[in-house]
This record gives C-alpha cells, sequence and structure tokens, in this order.
C-alpha cells in the first residue's frame, strides 16, 4: 500500500483583507455612543413591528423596506444597539473586500489581490460606510458577489446555477437600492470588452433582465415617494471634481495593467465597475437630481481592484531589480496608506464626523429635570431623538404631534395645525425645545415652524440652552410664570 500523500491547499489569501476590514470596522464602532440622523431612521424603523413598516413604506421610504425589515430581526434578536446597527455593514464591507481579492488574485496574480482587498476597506468613503447603520455597505457587498460570479463564468465555467446566483443576487442588490442596478450596465461593458461567447452574453441578459423585472415594481413605487430626494442638489461642475479624480486613478490602474481587447483582466472587470456607475448617476442627475456618492458606493470596488493592478505592477517592476526587495513593496505600501490616511481614519470615528448625534440630545434631556414640560420640535424631523429614546422623554409631552409615526405610517409622525400647536404651546408652564445646532440648522421652513418660533419668542423666555453634536436642546419658561 502506497502511503497517503498529505496534500497542501494553498492559503486562501482572502482570508487577510476579511480580518483586516473586520479590525478597521470594529476600531471604534460605537463613534462614542454617537448616533446620527440618517442611523436614526434605521434604528426608530427597525423598534416598529413588521405591520408598522409595511403601512410605513406605503408612504415613505419604500427603496430601503428590505434593510428595514432586516434590521427589524436583527433588533429583535439581539436588542438594539450601536453594535448590532453597524455590524452589518462591517461584514458586508469584509465580504467585498473578499471579492476584490478574489477577482485580483484570478486574474492577476496574489499581489493585485491581496493589495487589492486590503485597500478597499481603507477608501476614505469605505470607512465612512464601514460603520454606517444604513444599506450602501450591503450593496456594495452584493456588488462585489455578482461580480466574481461573472468573472467565475467568463472563466470557463458556465453553469446554470451560477447564473442563478447571479440574478438572485442583482435582484437583492435593487431591493437594497434600486441604484444598485447600475451594476448591470458596468458587467455588460465587461462583457463587450473580453468579447464573450454569445452564450453567455445570453445567460447574461437572461439573468439580468429578469433581476431587472424583479426590482421593477419597487422602482415604479417609489417613484411616487420621489419627494424624498427633493434635498438632493441640482448636479454642478464642481460635483464632478470627485468623479473625475476617481476615473484618473482608475485610469492609470487600467494603464499599468496593461490591457488588451478580448482578454479578460482586471482592466477589464475594474474599470467598467468604476466608471460605469459614476457615468451612469451622472447622467441620471441631468433629469432628476441624484448625485449622491454613497448610492453608488459599490462602484469604489473597481477603484479598489485598479489599486490592487497599480501595486502588481510595482511588484512586478521590483522583482526585475531584486526579488527580496518585491517582496516588500504591498507591506511597505500599505503602511504607507494607513499612515497617510490615520488623520481621516480618527476623524471619522469620531461623532463630529456627522451633522449631529441624537443620542447625546436624549442624554442631555435625561439630565432636566421633567416636571411641567412639554417638548417641541423644530423641524418635526429631530423628533428622531424621541423615538431612539422614548426613555429619555418619561412624563413629557409632545406639545405639536397629532398623531404617531406608527400611526401615520411615517417617520417623524404627524403635528397640528398650527393654530392648535399655538394653543396648546401657550397652555404650558415650561417647554423643551430640540432643534439642530446653529451652525448645522437650515432656515425655519413652514408654517407650523415658524408659528412654534413666534410663539417661543414672544410668549416664553429662556432659562436653559445646550448645544451637544450638532443638536440644541433650550428650556423656555412662560413668561407669565416667569418670576
Amino acid at each position: 500500500m502506497k502511503p497517503a500523500v498529505a496534500s497542501h491547499q494553498p492559503f486562501p489569501i482572502w482570508l487577510i483583507p476579511v480580518v483586516w476590514t473586520v479590525a478597521l470596522g470594529m476600531w471604534g464602532l460605537s463613534r462614542q455612543a454617537s448616533v446620527w440622523r440618517d442611523e436614526a431612521a434605521t434604528w426608530q424603523v427597525a423598534l416598529r413591528s413588521t405591520e408598522d413598516i409595511g403601512r410605513m413604506l406605503e408612504h415613505v421610504d419604500v427603496v430601503h423596506g428590505l434593510y428595514y425589515l432586516s434590521m427589524h430581526g436583527l433588533f429583535e434578536c439581539f436588542g438594539p444597539s450601536t453594535t448590532v446597527l453597524r455590524l452589518p455593514s462591517v461584514l458586508a464591507i469584509a465580504a467585498g473586500a473578499a471579492c476584490v481579492s478574489l477577482i485580483g488574485q484570478r486574474l492577476a496574480g496574489t499581489h493585485v489581490g491581496l493589495g487589492g482587498g486590503l485597500v478597499f476597506g481603507m477608501l476614505p468613503a469605505v470607512q465612512f460606510h464601514l460603520q454606517e447603520g444604513r444599506p450602501y455597505a450591503l450593496v456594495a457587498a452584493g456588488a462585489g458577489i455578482s461580480t466574481l460570479l461573472l468573472v467565475t463564468v467568463l472563466q470557463g465555467r458556465d453553469r446554470g446555477r451560477y447564473w442563478v446566483a447571479y440574478g438572485c443576487t442583482v435582484l437583492v442588490c435593487g431591493y437594497l437600492n434600486w441604484l444598485a442596478l447600475l451594476i448591470l450596465p458596468a458587467h455588460l461593458a465587461s462583457l463587450l470588452w473580453t468579447r464573450a461567447a454569445r452564450r453567455v452574453q445570453v445567460r447574461w441578459a437572461i439573468a439580468s433582465t429578469a433581476a431587472t423585472a424583479g426590482v421593477l415594481p419597487l422602482i415604479l413605487f417609489s417613484m411616487t415617494q420621489s419627494a424624498q430626494v427633493s434635498w438632493v442638489p441640482p448636479l454642478t461642475w464642481h460635483m464632478l471634481i470627485g468623479p473625475a479624480v476617481l476615473l484618473a486613478i482608475g485610469g492609470l490602474g487600467c494603464l499599468v495593467s496593461r490591457p488588451t481587447a478580448s482578454r479578460l483582466s482586471v482592466a477589464a472587470v475594474g474599470l467598467p465597475l468604476l466608471a460605469v456607475p459614476q457615468i451612469g448617476l451622472i447622467g441620471l442627475s441631468l433629469f432628476q437630481p441624484l448625485f449622491v456618492d454613497r448610492y453608488i458606493l459599490f462602484s469604489l470596488l473597481g477603484l479598489a481592484l485598479l489599486t490592487g493592478g497599480i501595486i502588481g505592477a510595482a511588484v512586478r517592476e521590483a522583482a526585475r531589480r531584486s526579488a527580496k526587495a518585491s517582496r516588500w513593496v504591498l507591506p511597505v505600501v500599505i503602511a504607507v496608506a494607513v499612515v497617510s490616511l490615520l488623520p481621516q481614519s480618527l476623524a471619522k470615528r469620531s461623532p463630529a464626523s456627522r451633522v449631529d448625534d441624537v443620542l447625546a440630545a436624549a442624554e442631555q434631556m435625561r439630565r432636566l429635570e421633567q416636571d411641567g414640560r412639554g417638548v417641541l420640535f423644530i423641524p418635526a424631523a429631530r423628533r428622531d431623538t424621541r423615538l431612539v429614546s422614548p426613555d429619555a422623554f418619561a412624563g413629557l409631552r409632545d406639545i405639536a404631534l397629532a398623531r404617531t409615526p406608527e400611526e401615520s405610517g411615517t417617520l417623524k409622525g404627524v403635528e397640528a395645525s398650527p393654530s392648535r400647536v399655538r394653543t396648546a404651546m401657550l397652555a404650558e408652564r415650561r417647554i423643551v425645545l430640540i432643534t439642530d445646532a446653529p451652525q448645522v440648522a437650515r432656515p425655519t421652513s413652514g408654517e407650523r415652524d415658524r408659528t412654534k418660533t413666534e410663539v417661543l419668542k414672544k410668549y416664553f423666555t429662556p432659562v436653559s440652552d445646550e448645544q451637544v453634536r450638532g443638536r440644541r436642546v433650550t428650556v423656555y419658561e412662560h413668561l407669565a410664570s416667569a418670576p
């Protein structure tokens, strides 16, 4: 009998970017126990019942319905906390880094894969959403998985199960944010670049059409809620500076990888993945202002892959002169990047990196004596402080509220008419006002908010005023009851 031969499996290098990215994500995950307004929307919706979430989606935020339901399940299982809120994004970005690493390794070798995977988690925009309780990191993970599946097929493993997985992944991405469908023209560009076989192109068309058809009802219904993106400013020339810089870096990565027509390469996958979503969103924004970089966060997978190509080229060039020196290229590049980005990394893990902090305002409320007080919010969206931390408002009457968010199927509830708000305010001895700090506040708009402001100014006097992390908590006392 022949002795058994030990089989040595190659070390899975994608594990290194995964561990690296998770470490980056867990570093300062709570951001000093802060939650800002966008994350507060996730938090307060996830606390609702599935019936209440479904009722809300009929009126607002249907584009995030799948994400909200998923977070509701996590909050039910593990309880609400900043860790539960943000950990899915950490794991999703780690999955995206793994995909970049696998794609790079398959197409151009270990250094490209490892370099690209490590770089992805360090990109400033990625670091921001790495610790964000919103769906954009999950979309990036899905885009990475779908791209890896496409590369798998283009490398000769054209199996039906891969196309089913591809279509399902794109479908889920679309339900997390339907702008994720911009991944499809990026993949089409890769197919055309590599002159994929007709059979592959037909199967891609079937899978992509099925995914798009599945997301189409969401797209059509979300258009009835288009007022939600009314805050997005029209496209201007200075907004194109960021995409131009990214495309310039991507173009450099494309050049150093020496792409050739019909060859599957880092450039053939990475450049369309970076460029097409950027250009596509710019094109859409010419008709409807939509240009917000987080909507296409997944395009940075392409940037990371192309950056890995630059690192790989540097390693090859160093190897021509000294094999020993070439081993240090990747560690040195990563070390330099870590040191260079350290100020930004620290800043993004600080509460000051966001517009405001909902929990800080709630903590300030806990320090106040609650007897004989009502509470008021300007604008009404600042009610998120109460919705995220209801215990901090125990015993307080929400003066302006007519219907709760759960009853009305909205994010912030429905407030009474200006005249009723005025009458209710005048009946209060003390009022706590929660609003934005002056440096981030917008001018008061709407008759109801103007009424609140006018009544406070005319009939009340401030007795305490605290500003904390983008929020302002002011206690007013009725002039008739003042000493």
